[in-house]
């Protein structure tokens, strides 16, 4: 569905991404892993155009997307869990989740996918009239999935859906986002540092250093590389991060 292709980028000159490859199949969910500054949000950027690679393409559906505008990615059917939810704290509940849909006029369409929120995350139903700058971090994560879901999207990218919630919350998120592709066969990009959980979901996973990926494989294979059970899997279960 999915597949960057010797990907390259930079900022002011400096190397960001360093002919980057992954493909994600239709109905997969894939991890890419990485620490801090090791390039996750980046590829992030450059899928949905924020970033223009200096190498390299991206296909999505076997069409490439370089050089299209966001607006024009996301209409293809790619949405995207910013790190950090990026929600609109003066808006309602409501309001934010209608921006995800902003391009469906039909009410009964709208419904149906709000009800699927519901479904995911029966709290946000009676918060719709409520600010979102004032929810919980657990809640504005779960406004940040809904929102991002009721595009209907084909393939959704999930930025560190994880970070700063608690180890509660981390599993019932994480469960949350099996769901999403189970019942909905929603195709799912993971980026997270939290390793343990996001193999634990996934099928498949690559493992991103210095812009570079440094291993790939199902996620059984990756949990036995040497590589990952020492710069992650040891650190993910000791801070739970």
């Amino acid at each position: 569905m999915l597949r960057l292709d010797k990907v390259s980028t930079e900022y002011d000159r400096v190397p960001m991404l360093r002919e980057l490859s992954l493909r994600i199949e239709k109905g997969k969910v894939v991890c890419l892993l990485g620490s801090n500054g090791a390039g996750k949000t980046t590829t992030v950027k450059t899928i949905l155009g924020l970033v223009k690679p200096i190498g390299g393409d991206i296909l999505f559906e076997d069409r490439s997307i370089r050089g299209l505008k966001t607006d024009q990615i996301v209409e293809r059917g790619i949405s995207v869990v910013p790190e950090g939810r990026r929600l609109f704290p003066k808006m309602t509940v409501h309001e934010n989740l209608m921006i995800g849909a902003a391009s469906v006029n039909d009410k009964v369409e709208l419904r149906k996918r709000l009800e699927g929120v519901f479904f995911l995350f029966p709290a946000i139903r009676d918060r719709m009239g409520q600010a979102a700058g004032t929810l919980s971090g657990g809640e504005q994560g779960m406004v940040a999935i809904g929102r991002g879901i009721m595009s209907n999207p084909k393939i959704l990218l999930l930025d560190e859906p994880s970070l700063g919630l608690s180890p509660k919350l981390v599993d019932e998120f994480f469960q949350t986002i099996a769901r999403i592709n189970k019942k909905q066969g929603t195709t799912v990009l993971l980026i997270e540092q939290h390793a343990t959980k996001a193999l634990s979901i996934a099928d498949n996973g690559y493992i991103l250093q210095k812009g570079r990926i440094i291993a790939e494989g199902t996620c059984g294979d990756l949990m036995e590389m040497d590589v990952v059970k020492n710069a992650y899997l040891k650190t993910s279960r000791g801070n739970g991060r």
